[in-house]
C-alpha cells in the first residue's frame, strides 16, 4: 500500500497555488477577481456569470479543473478494492471508460460522489469534490494496492458546450470523433500524453482534458487557437454552477452534507435519498454500507432528492418546501433561473412520498426590491429528469454545430 508523499511540495508553506494556466486565466479575467478552491486560485467570472454561461451553452466554455481533488489507485488488487469501496459494480466500467459512483460510511450514508477513470488495465483515476485520501487509505487495508493523491500532478481542463467536438478536431485529434459518452482515449501531445476524456458537468456535449502541467499553457494556447472561429471563451465557477443545476447535478457541501463533515446525526444522506438508487447494485457480495442500505430499501427513505418547476422568476434560494396543506417538507439546496428552459428551476430534499412527478407543493421566497424584503408563496411542481438535456451530448459522432 502507497501512501502520499508531500515532503517535495511546499504545501504547508503555500497557502494557496496558481493554477498551471494561471498566466492564461490572469490575462482574460476582466474582473481581476479571484476565489479560492482548496489548494488554487480560481476564476467566479470572467466577464458576468451570464456572459460565461451562453459561452458553455452557445458555443463552448473552458473551466480549469485542475483543483479537483483526483486519486491514483492501482496494483493488482485496485479492482476488488474499489468493488469493496464503492456502491456500484466496478467490473463494468471497462479500460477506457469512465464511470460516476458514490461511496458510503457503514451507515450507507454518502461520503462523497465522484467519477471514476480506468485509464488502462487495473489503473484508476477516481476524482472527488472532497479530499478523500484518508479514508481511501483506511479501507485499503489487507488490499495489495497503491493509492495516493495526484491533484498537483494533473492539470485539467473542461471542454463544453456544443462546439466542443469542432475545436478538439481542428486541433489534430485523431479519432476524436468516434469517443463515445464516458469513453476516454490517449494522444500524443508535443512529447506528452494527454488524455481526453467525454465527460462533463454541464449536461451538454463536452470533453475534459487532463495533461502534465508543464504542457498545460501550451494545451490552452492550442486550444483557444482552434476555437476561436467557433466562439470558444473561458468559464468561471458560477457559471459552471448554473449549468451543473440545469443539468439536475449535485454538488457535495451544497446539496448533501458529505457524511465525514457532519455533526449531528441525521444531516446525512444515503444514495436512495439523492436519487441515485441506479448506483446501487446488491448483487454484489460486499461494499461499505451494504446492510445498511438493504435495510433502508425495505422500510423506506425518509427524505428523497427533487427537482422542482417554480412559478415566476424569482430563484427560490434556501427556501422551505411546503406540501399543498401548508407543512413543511423540505427545503431548497440549489436554485437558479434558467436562461436555458426559461424557467424558474431548483433541486431539493424532500420528504417522502413528495418526490413523485406532478406532485403539487409551495416554496417560500424572500427577495428584496429597493431595499425591502418581500415574501412570496410560489406554486412549484416536481418534475421528472434534468431541466437541460440536448440530444447532441450522446450523439455519436457529435455535429459541427
Amino acid at each position: 500500500m502507497k501512501t502520499f508523499d508531500i515532503s517535495d511540495r511546499d504545501h504547508y508553506r503555500t497557502k494557496v497555488f496558481p493554477s498551471p494556466f494561471h498566466s492564461r486565466q490572469a490575462a482574460l479575467n476582466e474582473n481581476k477577481v479571484w476565489s479560492r478552491w482548496y489548494d488554487y486560485q480560481s476564476v467566479p467570472a470572467y466577464t458576468c456569470e451570464t456572459h460565461d454561461y451562453f459561452a458553455g451553452r452557445n458555443a463552448c466554455g473552458v473551466f480549469d479543473l485542475t483543483p479537483m481533488t483526483k486519486h491514483r489507485i492501482g496494483g493488482p488488487d485496485a479492482l476488488p478494492y474499489l468493488e469493496r469501496l464503492m456502491t456500484r459494480r466496478m467490473e463494468k466500467i471497462r479500460p477506457g471508460r469512465v464511470g460516476y459512483g458514490v461511496w458510503c460510511d457503514d451507515h450507507g450514508q454518502v461520503i462523497d460522489d465522484g467519477t471514476v477513470f480506468h485509464l488502462r488495465e487495473g489503473d484508476y483515476r477516481l476524482c472527488s469534490q472532497e479530499h478523500q485520501l484518508d479514508w481511501l487509505l483506511m479501507n485499503a487495508e489487507g488490499f495489495d494496492v497503491e493509492v495516493f493523491e495526484e491533484t498537483h500532478d494533473v492539470a485539467a481542463l473542461a471542454v463544453q458546450g456544443p462546439t466542443s467536438f469542432a475545436i478538439l478536431r481542428d486541433m489534430g485529434l485523431p479519432g476524436i470523433e468516434k469517443l463515445t459518452p464516458f469513453g476516454l482515449a490517449h494522444f500524443d501531445f508535443e512529447g506528452t500524453e494527454l488524455t481526453i476524456s467525454r465527460t462533463g458537468y454541464t449536461g451538454d456535449l463536452g470533453y475534459e482534458l487532463w495533461i502534465d502541467p508543464d504542457h498545460a499553457e501550451r494545451l490552452w494556447d492550442r486550444l483557444f487557437a482552434a476555437g476561436e472561429q467557433r466562439g470558444i471563451k473561458p468559464l468561471g465557477s458560477k457559471a459552471l454552477d448554473m449549468l451543473r443545476i440545469e443539468a439536475g447535478f449535485i454538488l457535495a457541501g451544497v446539496d448533501f452534507m458529505p457524511a465525514m463533515h457532519t455533526v449531528r446525526p441525521g444531516h446525512t444522506r444515503s444514495p436512495f435519498e439523492l436519487g441515485l438508487d441506479w448506483l446501487v447494485d446488491f448483487t454484489k457480495p460486499l461494499f461499505n454500507g451494504r446492510r445498511a442500505l438493504l435495510r433502508e430499501k425495505a422500510e423506506g427513505s425518509r427524505y428523497a432528492f427533487a427537482r422542482l418547476d417554480i412559478e415566476d422568476n424569482k430563484p427560490a434560494h434556501n427556501a422551505y418546501v411546503f406540501d399543498k396543506k401548508g407543512n413543511t417538507i423540505g427545503w431548497v439546496t440549489s436554485a437558479m433561473w434558467s436562461p436555458s428552459a426559461k424557467k424558474n428551476i431548483a433541486l431539493a430534499t424532500v420528504e417522502t412520498p413528495h418526490d413523485q412527478p406532478g406532485e403539487d407543493l409551495q416554496v417560500e421566497i424572500y427577495y428584496q426590491r429597493e431595499l425591502q424584503w418581500n415574501r412570496k408563496m410560489a406554486k412549484a411542481k416536481v418534475v421528472e429528469g434534468p431541466f437541460w438535456a440536448p440530444e447532441r451530448r450522446r450523439a455519436t459522432p457529435p455535429g459541427e454545430w
